[in-house]
């Protein structure tokens, strides 16, 4: 016979699972109050984001002059005044170039894109279908009207320009001051906790401090790598927009895996229209070899220890911020799955229970050491009469 179901287990199950039902459906309720609320406060949240992301990258600097007996004030006034004449050389050696060759780049793309429709409609392939010619057309008009768009927006939206230049001061302002109270920002936020809550969250604080400045430092500095070597292989090839496609490459840097496929693929397009098949294929393999480094040499040394987070996880997070708030989160997305990485390992460590202790292996005890000063009875074979052994 079949074992009957127990009717107090069912209902035991039943109101746990509505119990955690519950529970899942206030976390939902409280997380999407609190991502309205950062969305209606994002004209402060943004500066701040930027800041923060701009000390990571600063403070090695300020913490060595410091060491050095730099006040703190002075220490990050110096590395203020540096950051911006190192970003106005840029601005002035790279971004304007860029910028003045972001049209021819954006058609580049959209010819590599009809001569690989081109390609397909050709043999061995022979893909004749409209839907596919059509679905090529529309991506084409797509990728002209962003260009245009994107082209009226920075001669016209006055207000976009206006927005970016508050947001890059107000950063400015609050990486100064970052750079200079920083080292008192737990302190003051412990005094500030009550209970446990001043133990637990500087340090989740902490962690979360280094984990992001480990991440903003190793990116920059294996994109500038990556940067620079595919440009070197495609000024030696002789692809035009060598100067946009090593920015591209190193901006791209800051959202792992689709930002370095899509510098990829701007630049495998960019050299089949310009030099043709044979050299595209040369800079493809330039790419794979330049991201093979980077995944199994460079990044290991630079980074050290690891996000904590798998290559799926990552691939998942750059989706879902991508659909959530476009390019800023495909660039926060990553950031911010470390920290909640952090937080969570974290809670781990709290709630985690503590590892059962081993029992003392048992020993041998010591044996005394004779008194040097005793007399030493002669050794005997012979079994003691029950008299000598009482007197003894």
């Amino acid at each position: 016979m079949s074992a009957r179901l127990s009717s107090t287990r069912a209902r035991a199950a039943l109101g746990t699972s509505a119990r955690v039902s519950v529970e899942l459906l206030l976390v939902s309720v409280m997380s999407a109050v609190a991502l309205w609320l950062l969305g209606r406060m994002w004209s402060i949240v943004w500066p701040l984001v930027v800041g923060l992301l701009l000390t990571t990258l600063t403070w090695p600097l300020a913490r060595l002059l410091r060491r050095f007996g730099w006040p703190p004030a002075l220490a990050a006034s110096a590395v203020t005044v540096l950051f911006l004449l190192v970003a106005a050389g840029v601005v002035a050696l790279i971004a304007v170039p860029v910028a003045a060759q972001s049209g021819e780049l954006s058609e580049g793309v959209v010819q590599g894109i009809q001569k690989v429709r081109e390609w397909a409609a050709g043999p061995p392939l022979n893909i004749g279908d409209d839907q596919i010619t059509g679905a090529f057309d529309t991506a084409v008009d797509r990728i002209q009207d962003s260009a245009g768009s994107m082209a009226t927006a920075v001669v016209t939206g006055v207000g976009t320009v206006v927005n970016g230049v508050v947001t890059a001061v107000l950063a400015l302002f609050l990486m100064f001051f970052f750079l200079k109270d920083g080292p008192r920002f737990l302190p003051w936020l412990t005094r500030q906790l009550p209970g446990s809550l001043a133990t637990h969250v500087p340090v989740v604080a902490a962690r979360g401090w280094d984990t992001l400045g480990a991440f903003v430092r190793s990116q920059a500095f294996v994109g500038l790598i990556d940067a620079v070597f595919i440009g070197i292989g495609l000024w030696i090839l002789g692809v035009p927009l060598v100067l946009p496609l090593a920015v591209l490459t190193f901006v791209s840097a800051f959202v792992p895996i689709v930002g370095a496929l899509f510098a990829g693929l701007v630049a495998v397009l960019i050299a089949l229209v310009s030099n043709g098949p044979t050299d595209a294929l040369i800079v493809l393999a330039i790419i794979v070899v330049v991201q093979q480094l980077e995944g199994n040499v460079f990044q290991p040394m630079i980074q050290g220890r690891g996000l904590g987070l798998h290559a799926a996880v990552i691939l998942l997070a750059v989706t879902l911020g991508g659909s959530l708030a476009g390019i800023v989160g495909s660039l926060l997305a990553v950031p911010v799955a470390a920290l909640l990485a952090v937080v969570w390992n974290y809670l781990r460590e709290q709630w985690s229970d503590p590892a059962p202790e081993r029992e003392p292996v048992p020993t041998a005890e010591p044996v005394p050491a004779a008194d040097p000063g005793a007399r030493a009875e002669p050794a005997t074979d012979e079994p003691q009469s029950g008299a000598a052994a009482v007197v003894s």
